[in-house]
């Protein structure tokens, strides 16, 4: 599975800002990697038209890039500069003279007429846009100003464009992470390759490094711009990615981009220790326990009503003690000591099904000890209501099923088996259009 961005090791030299920059702006990138045309391209089952479609949009990235260069290069000031930022666009240059035929070397022939996507018109409008100058908050005409004006468009420029060159080198290197080396089935690994390889690490370093030289004069706010136009790169190339058009039916883990009109966004949220900050079953025994002589107020023989709240107490002591050692020896007997050098799908699978299996055996447990038995509906509703949820949680929901211009289903699972609960705590938050379902 594609790892997504972790903690950084990265050394970063004191003065730069590029890297930085990427650090922190970097789980951004996570709604890219984790876009359903990433996963589909990752596992090899991406629609050839969605991939080819995908490639033409280098045209216009590419001579969006050149035409940049071009602009920062007669911004920049100094002639090391200017001969660094002459080199980056000969490499754009290049590289656009070459498409076809490096598409062609990847095993796919591009259709004549190269539409630009509308996710490709943002990003390629608001690069053109810093090249001259019209940024939010600054206006700097090439043809007036100072040469240290000028200077700083070069950077503003430069700033707009490395987080693109980071984002796609980042992407092929987590994919290229989880293909096997050996392998050349995969049908889009030489694309792969590509973006992943030194020569192109190289050229985004290239252009970092460069941020950072054209960065070192500009003042405390000046930097702040070049932050904010770093920042709404990224954004734009997460909406390219997730707009790419793909033929099949993908789940993904999380989502950023979505066409209200079109789609319909499905959540599943698990409930237990992930919306809340205890265990509810452990909630849900001890208003067993603490209501106990309630249980028995209309005289019926039940082993509820023949146990003390001392015998409940003892009782769900034992069952939460044996739930905790076998759930440990359960997890033991999963875990490989070996280090795992590839995704095993058939091995993750038969894992989660012993893990199901103890689960199932411990509800049995629960479920014929008794120690939930004759619990009273409203005593749960209020202790639902009093649940502490994770911080943001409640909030969170109140956003999504509140947003009238989105189509959503909310599903909450659980291992408490009690929907009643699950609804009470987050109606008491304002959220009541959810569905808690059952999970055992």
């Amino acid at each position: 599975m594609l790892g997504g961005p972790g903690p950084t090791s990265v050394v970063v030299d004191e003065g730069a800002i590029a890297r930085p920059f990427w650090i922190k702006f970097r789980s951004d990138s996570v709604l890219a990697l984790y876009s359903p045309f990433v996963l589909c391209l990752a596992s090899g089952d991406l629609n050839s038209n969605a991939f080819l479609h995908f490639v033409s949009q280098d045209v216009h990235f590419l001579k969006a890039f050149a035409l940049a260069y071009e602009l920062a290069e007669d911004c920049a000031d100094d002639d090391d500069d200017k001969s660094g930022i002459r080199d980056l666009r000969k490499r754009v240059v290049q590289r656009l003279k070459s498409h076809d035929t490096l598409v062609r070397e990847w095993g796919f022939e591009l259709p004549d007429e190269k539409v630009s996507s509308d996710a490709t018109v943002k990003y390629t409008d608001f690069l053109l846009a810093a090249a001259s100058g019209r940024v939010q908050g600054e206006n700097v005409p090439g043809k007036i100003a100072t040469p240290f004006e000028r200077t700083k468009v070069a950077a503003y420029i430069l700033g707009a464009i490395a987080p693109c060159m980071r984002l796609y080198s980042s992407i092929s290197r987590e994919i290229q992470a989880v293909l096997v080396p050996a392998d050349n089935s995969h049908i889009y690994k030489k694309w792969v390759d590509s973006y992943s390889s030194e020569t192109f690490e190289e050229f985004a370093l290239q252009v970092e490094d460069m941020v950072d030289k054209l960065s070192i004069s500009l003042t405390g706010e000046e930097l702040k711009v070049i932050e904010k136009l770093y920042y709404q790169a990224i954004k734009l190339e997460v909406e390219f990615f997730a707009t790419q058009p793909i033929s099949l039916q993908t789940i993904v883990p999380l989502a950023r981009v979505l066409d209200p009109a079109e789609r319909r966004l499905t959540i599943f949220c698990d409930f237990d220790l992930t919306c809340t900050a205890f265990d509810s079953s452990a909630i849900l025994a001890e208003i067993a326990i603490i209501t106990a002589p309630k249980a028995n107020s209309d005289g019926s023989e039940t082993q509820l009503a023949r146990m003390s709240s001392a015998d409940l107490r003892s009782t769900w002591g034992v069952l939460s003690t044996q739930y905790t050692e076998e759930f440990e020896q359960c997890i033991e007997s999963i875990m490989d000591s070996r280090k795992v050098e590839n995704f095993n799908y058939e091995g993750l699978k038969k894992a989660l099904e012993q893990v199901a299996e103890f689960e199932k055996r411990a509800n049995t447990r629960v479920v014929n000890s008794g120690v939930l038995k004759g619990l009273h509906l409203e005593d749960i509703k209020r202790a639902g209501q009093r649940l502490i949820l994770q911080e943001g949680c409640r909030g969170f929901f109140q956003k999504i099923v509140k947003n009238d211009t989105l189509k959503t289903l909310v599903h909450v699972l659980s291992y408490s088996w009690c929907g009643d609960l699950i609804r009470s705590a987050f109606s008491s938050g304002g959220v009541s259009h959810g569905k808690a379902s059952r999970l055992q």
